[in-house]
Order: C-alpha cells, then sequence, then structure tokens
C-alpha cells in the first residue's frame, strides 16, 4: 500500500477512499492530472450520467493546445469550420466551409482571402475546387448549392436540393454531383445546368464517389444499401444489400487508384472491399474488441469513419471511432498494425506517393504514421477543439486542417527522409 493510500484511510476510513483518489471530484490543472492519469482505469464505466468518460476535457485541451506547430492561422470564420479542401492545379489555395454560412478561398501562403462565398442559408458543410481549379463549389445542410469562378470571384450557378448529405466534381468535366437526404444523388454540367438524377428507395445518400473513369459513381445509403451508377445511362450497375451491404449508414467511400476496387466504412464496425467490375465484396475488415471511449451503450458498434488505399503498396487503412487506425494487407486481408489514438479518429488520408497515412482526431491533433511499421512519424498540435476535416497537398509538405475552434491551419509537415 503506497502512502497516499495509508494517508486516505487515516483521514478518512475505508468508505472515503473512492472519493480521494476519483479524479472527477476535483479540477486539478494539467500537470496534477499528467501524474494521476496512470492510476486511472477508463474501463470502468464510472457514472453512466458522465459522458465526458475518458475524453479529454476542455481545460486539457487547451493547456495542450498552447502549443502551436501551425505555419499559419485563418481565422476569418465566426463558427467552427466544417471542410476544407486544396486546388487540385496548384495546391496553393484552399476553400473552407463553416457553421457561419461562408465559405472561404484563400492563400495557403499567406492566409489573404481571395473571395468569399457568401448567400448560403445554413452552414457551409461542402466546399471543394473542379478538376482544374477554375470553379469552386459550396453547398450548405439546407441543400443551397452555389458555384463561383475562381478568377473572376463570382457566382455563376446556384441550384436548390434537399438537405445536402455530400457533394463532389466529377474527376475530369465540370459535372457536379449531390447526395441528400431523400436518397436522390443529382448530376449537373456546370454553368448549363443540364441535370440528371439517379433515384432511390426513400433514405438517405449519406456518401459518393465518383470512380475515376469518371463514367460511374458508387453512392452509399443509410439503410447500408451501396450502388454503382452508371453515369450516362442513369442505371444501377451494381446494387449490394443485405448480407452483401452493409447492416447500418454508410459512413465512407474510397478508390483504388485505377478504381477496380472500392471501400466502404459503415456504422455497422466495417468496412468492405469491393470489385467494382463484378460488384462482388471480395473482402470484410473489422476490429475486435473496440469501444469507443464514453460510450454509454455496450452494444453500440464501434463506427468506421474513414477509409483509404495506399498508392504504392498493396496496404489499406481504416479510420475507427474508437480511436483505432487498422492497415491491413490487401493482399492477404491480414491486419498489419493498430496505430491507438486517445480520441475518435474523424478522417484519414494516404500521401500521394509513400506509404505514409495521417489521421485528424477528436482530440485536435493531426498525425502522420508510417503504415509499414505502424510507426507514429509525428504529431502536430494547435487548435483547441477537434479537427473535423483535412487535406494533404500532392508533394505532402503541407497540411490544412478545419477545427471546430473557428479556425483552419496550415502545418509545414516534415519528415526526417525528406
Amino acid at each position: 500500500m503506497d502512502n497516499t493510500e495509508e494517508n486516505a484511510i487515516e483521514l478518512h476510513g475505508d468508505e472515503e477512499i473512492i472519493e480521494v483518489i476519483d479524479l472527477n471530484d476535483t479540477e486539478p490543472g494539467p500537470d496534477d492530472l499528467a501524474d494521476d492519469l496512470g492510476d486511472v482505469d477508463f474501463e470502468d464505466p464510472g457514472n453512466p450520467e458522465d459522458d465526458n468518460e475518458g475524453w479529454e476535457t476542455e481545460d486539457e485541451m487547451e493547456a495542450e493546445a498552447e502549443q502551436d506547430d501551425s505555419e499559419l492561422t485563418f481565422s476569418k470564420h465566426t463558427g467552427s469550420v466544417f471542410c476544407v479542401s486544396l486546388d487540385p492545379a496548384t495546391n496553393s489555395l484552399a476553400v473552407t466551409g463553416g457553421e457561419d454560412d461562408k465559405a472561404y478561398v484563400w492563400r495557403v501562403s499567406d492566409g489573404e482571402v481571395v473571395m468569399e462565398c457568401t448567400g448560403h442559408k445554413d452552414s457551409v458543410t461542402c466546399a471543394m475546387f473542379s478538376h482544374d481549379s477554375s470553379l469552386v463549389a459550396s453547398g450548405d445542410m439546407s441543400g443551397l448549392i452555389k458555384v463561383w469562378k475562381v478568377e473572376t470571384k463570382e457566382e455563376i450557378w446556384s441550384f436548390e436540393v434537399g438537405d445536402l448529405e455530400w457533394l463532389e466534381w466529377h474527376p475530369c468535366a465540370p459535372v457536379l454531383l449531390a447526395g441528400t437526404n431523400d436518397g436522390n444523388v443529382w448530376m449537373w454540367k456546370i454553368p448549363a445546368g443540364d441535370c440528371k438524377t439517379f433515384e432511390s428507395p426513400a433514405c438517405q445518400a449519406t456518401s459518393g464517389k465518383v470512380l475515376p473513369d469518371g463514367k460511374r459513381a458508387v453512392v452509399g445509403y443509410e439503410d447500408g444499401t451501396i450502388r454503382v451508377w452508371d453515369l450516362k445511362h442513369g442505371n444501377a450497375i451494381h446494387v449490394l444489400k443485405g448480407q452483401d451491404g452493409h447492416q447500418g449508414a454508410l459512413t465512407c467511400l474510397a478508390c483504388n487508384k485505377d478504381g477496380s476496387l472500392m471501400l466502404t466504412g459503415s456504422v455497422d464496425g466495417c468496412a468492405k472491399l469491393v470489385n467494382t467490375t463484378t460488384g462482388k465484396v471480395v473482402g470484410v475488415f473489422s476490429v475486435e474488441g473496440g469501444k469507443a471511449k464514453g460510450s454509454k451503450d455496450e452494444e453500440e458498434s464501434n463506427s468506421v469513419e474513414s477509409v483509404g488505399f495506399c498508392n504504392i503498396l498493396p496496404l489499406i487503412a481504416v479510420a475507427y471511432l474508437d480511436g483505432t487506425l487498422a492497415i491491413y494487407d490487401l493482399s492477404t486481408q491480414v491486419l498489419r498494425h493498430r496505430c491507438q489514438h486517445e480520441a475518435g479518429i474523424v478522417h484519414l488520408q494516404w500521401e500521394e506517393s509513400s506509404s505514409v497515412v495521417s489521421t485528424c482526431s477528436l482530440d485536435g491533433a493531426l498525425r502522420l504514421w508510417d503504415a509499414r511499421s505502424g510507426n507514429l512519424l509525428s504529431e502536430y498540435r494547435g487548435h483547441t477543439a477537434e479537427i473535423l476535416d483535412f487535406t494533404v497537398n500532392g508533394e505532402a509538405s503541407l497540411a490544412v486542417t478545419a477545427s471546430g475552434d473557428n479556425q483552419a491551419k496550415v502545418f509545414c509537415l516534415q519528415r526526417p527522409d525528406r
């Protein structure tokens, strides 16, 4: 028995020990907390009313956030920043969308605003550049979508759909796709506005991805169904449902470089590997025993939040809400590494031409992992709230993050092997 416990017993008697060592009863400073964390068992269900069990408190996050590794902070948004993307042509411009019903296009070198995208009626949750960086699309939660010409800084097109779930540009044409709450997928030629819809049973089209051939799109739905659509003819080439589909809403989609394989992730805790030509499931991935910290429901499955393929090695990455980043070997489908985070992972992205995968997390940190070894290469901090989205440029020299602290940040990614 150590001194602390002896003192506790002398001072308070047996029944009071729990109160003395329960961290939740006092408001210790970050240093005291760090000393005590070694003694805390986060698996203890504790007080079921306490939703913050195991998560960092705001005080802790702010203490850690005094460390700011970023090169530049973009602070024009007056609410949470929900999305960020870089212009594909030069990677010199970012577009961010926020809770303030606005999107901004700004330079990553100095944070200067190039264009303000106004006139939205709700939080801007989707904002991205077209394949040639000439246009920006911004979409808000209510379903108002606008397209802007970067060169002239003017709005050239707008359209209103049902509540917006996702928005994506075609990989090689000025064509925009959107998925909505009512299950429709829309496709428009911009700026002419020629329109096609892909209708399915009334349940949310929760995620969508145009395949690299530009002729097909994969769409995931709230009921766990996956459809591969022929964009030209408007028909569903493949429908995966029941055992082939997921047992819950789809959360994310990715495809490999040539579009022959796709990965789907769902709240059911599984990632599925699908051959896009045959529509057959060729692999199923899940991690056992993971449970999100603070999750009160023992039966709650560990949602897959993000998936992706490595471009240079046969590896895939699956990110889970419990903070597990799982690296699987694509050929053997064996789990190679579990990279553990303290908090849930929001998004992952592989570097274009290496085996490094980056993650952003609810603890406000950006991390780079070596998928060959499973080792953490670097960790970047600076946000005082969760990171909701991020993107890495083509050269893998910088990352731009969007956070619930109303800021976007630019981080320079430095690694010994560069």
